[in-house]
């Protein structure tokens, strides 16, 4: 089945232009993050800023992966707009936070910046290893018309998402601001009341009891919690 669901077209389609257009978009504002991390600008905190900036890159690269290797569903101009912005205002936002334009001092580099950039990783290799995971069995000819349950898709349901969740998690305590955690906690709450009952309604209709059997048994996010 074809259509849209969670605000997004799940037809199958290449939409070169349009992923371009993302792409560039997504590199301008990395490159902006770059120039505000390295162009000398006098920042209280100048060390993490550059830091915040490097995440941005790792994320960037990841997004080129997944828009032209991974992602093979149509993507419409106001998606790619529309992400693209969202995507400048906390990769630019993180930073400036990070640079301390609010706290206005360094902050000393600790285990909470351990802990964020393990989380940082931790969740870009879930979500692009989960990625690629399920790219690799469906270009198996078996895999056709069936619903992936496999790799890191057998602990949890939407653990792409998860991955999400977690690196963002990871991203906001890297900019040592409490102002930044509005962020994960924005997506994760998507995730859970809007893009996950919509997906699995898509996922529902297009593979039925197959799905049916697949979600009795699996956790839709979190493995042991939900």
């Amino acid at each position: 089945m074809a259509g849209k669901e969670g605000g997004v077209d799940r037809t199958h389609g290449r939409s070169i232009g349009v992923k371009l257009g993302f792409a560039a978009l997504h590199g301008l504002s990395v490159l902006i993050c770059l120039w505000l991390a390295f162009g000398g600008w006098n920042w209280p905190d100048p060390m993490r800023a550059k830091v915040m900036a490097g995440a941005a890159v790792l994320y960037f690269l990841r997004h080129l992966v997944t828009l032209f290797v991974l992602l093979h569903r149509r993507v419409e101009l106001s998606e790619g707009l529309g992400l693209a912005a969202f995507i400048a205002s906390f990769e630019i936002g993180f930073l400036l936070l990070g640079a301390g334009v609010v706290a206005g001092e360094v902050r000393a580099f600790g285990l909470w910046d351990m802990v964020g950039g393990s989380l940082l990783l931790i969740g870009s290799a879930i979500n692009t290893g989960s990625e690629l995971q399920r790219w690799t069995w469906k270009k198996q000819p078996s895999s056709k018309g069936h619903c992936y349950t496999g790799g890191l898709f057998a602990y949890s349901m939407h653990v792409n998402y998860l991955g999400d969740s977690i690196l963002f998690t990871g991203w906001a305590i890297l900019a040592a601001s409490i102002w930044a955690g509005a962020v994960p906690l924005m997506m994760t709450l998507m995730f859970v009341f809007y893009h996950i009952p919509a997906l699995d309604r898509y996922l529902a209709d297009r593979y039925g009891a197959e799905f049916s059997a697949y979600a009795a048994r699996t956790a839709k996010f979190v493995p042991g919690i939900y």
